[in-house]
């Protein structure tokens, strides 16, 4: 194989493969970034046996081939490179990689070892790329971190004709996106895991094109569980393929239909930057508490009697029926901001129930506007100890 492409090109598209490269691959040959050079291009690609990442980008092919050779070194290799073009030549053995006065040798590894990388599976439809990142980031937020309970680390991808919905939990709150899309047939129906951080760097990686590709199947025989989705950059047509998750999301889309018996309507900017300030002393595992007035809300945290912090900020309080059923209210700090952070709403709408039952929050145009459902946040309250 002996090529030539533009540097800043060459660094975009290995730092997109490598980005799916296992930290921990089981087996070495998946160490391994993949390049085959046609008439044209030439294309890169990366599999860890659950994820794969592929690109296309053009260059001057001189003669064409395959080859194969460690994918984090040669990453570190291309963003390093000067702003030259890229002279790569590979044989059997080795490649030789030359970028102006910069030369360097790479040993290959036996491209008949290396996997057959997943099919992309039948276009589903398309979605406006930005659109798309931002709906993703809105709800990996509430997405679960701990892979040992894989069922709450994925985001559930739902399609109901015109409609994509995404939803995530993590037992402690839940996020619920729903946007319009382009599908491939009106009457489309189905429901898929996709494992969260995948989807979340993916979508953020495609953002940059005008829309995505999905394509989904759910049975073997369409391609083994898998997701796939197609965008465009810069430098070239973007691939990436994920296994689904296979196990049974838990039901709890209904836990978004909050019904408020106490509603809080207050600018989302003040509130966000209030929960900064006083979080800052919020003893671990403690909550931040929200006390809820008239015409105002008060936030307060402390750590035993080191530190205190108290803050009020104008709000809309509505009381449904004749008396208050809720007063305060405990939030973890951390995951109040992640929500008004992913709202994207000048103003947010709290609904309350009572102590210790999950709370909605939403989006308002402006303070006396109607909440916005297309995105809901829902926290699960923490205990409030005793004042007295």
């Amino acid at each position: 194989m002996k090529i030539r492409v533009e540097r800043d090109a060459l660094a975009d598209a290995v730092a997109w493969v490598a980005r799916s490269l296992p930290s921990r691959p089981t087996a070495p040959i998946l160490s391994g970034l993949l390049l085959s050079a046609d008439s044209e291009s030439v294309t890169l690609s990366s599999f860890d046996s659950t994820t794969s990442a592929k690109v296309s980008l053009a260059a001057q092919v001189s003669d064409e081939g395959t080859v194969l050779v460690s994918g984090r070194l040669l990453a570190d290799i291309a963003r390093s490179l000067p702003n030259k073009p890229v002279d790569l030549v590979a044989d059997h053995s080795k490649v030789e990689l030359t970028c102006g006065s910069a030369r360097f040798t790479l040993q290959t590894l036996p491209v008949d070892e290396y996997p057959t990388l997943p099919e992309m599976p039948t276009q589903t439809g398309t979605v406006d790329a930005s659109a798309f990142e931002r709906a993703v980031s809105q709800v990996f937020v509430a997405a679960g971190r701990d892979e040992l309970l894989s069922v709450f680390t994925g985001v559930r991808v739902e399609i109901d004709g015109d409609t994509l919905s995404l939803l995530a939990t993590d037992r402690y709150r839940m996020a619920l996106k729903e946007m319009s899309w382009n599908p491939g047939t009106p009457s489309v129906e189905g429901a898929v895991l996709i494992p969260g951080k995948v989807l979340s760097d993916t979508a953020k990686a495609l953002s940059g094109g005008d829309e995505v590709t999905v394509s989904l199947s759910t049975t073997e025989a369409e391609g083994e569980g898998l997701a796939g989705f197609i965008g465009d950059s810069p430098h070239g047509k973007r691939e990436a393929t994920t296994r689904l998750l296979s196990q049974a999301f838990p039901k709890v889309r209904h836990l978004m239909d909050v019904d408020g018996t106490v509603n809080v309507r207050v600018s989302t900017e003040e509130l966000l930057n209030a929960v900064r300030r006083v979080r800052l002393v919020a003893e671990r595992n403690t909550p931040l508490r929200m006390i809820l007035n008239d015409d105002h809300i008060a936030l307060e945290a402390a750590t035993g009697d080191q530190a205190q912090a108290s803050e009020a900020i104008a709000a809309n309080v509505e009381i449904v029926g004749d008396e208050q059923s809720i007063d305060a209210a405990g939030f973890n700090p951390q995951y109040l901001l992640d929500a008004l952070g992913a709202i994207d709403a000048p103003f947010a709408h709290f609904a309350f129930t009572a102590p210790g039952k999950p709370c909605l929050i939403t989006g308002l145009p402006t303070i006396d506007g109607d909440q916005l459902f297309d995105y809901r946040h829902v926290i699960m309250l923490m205990r409030l100890p005793d004042t007295a």
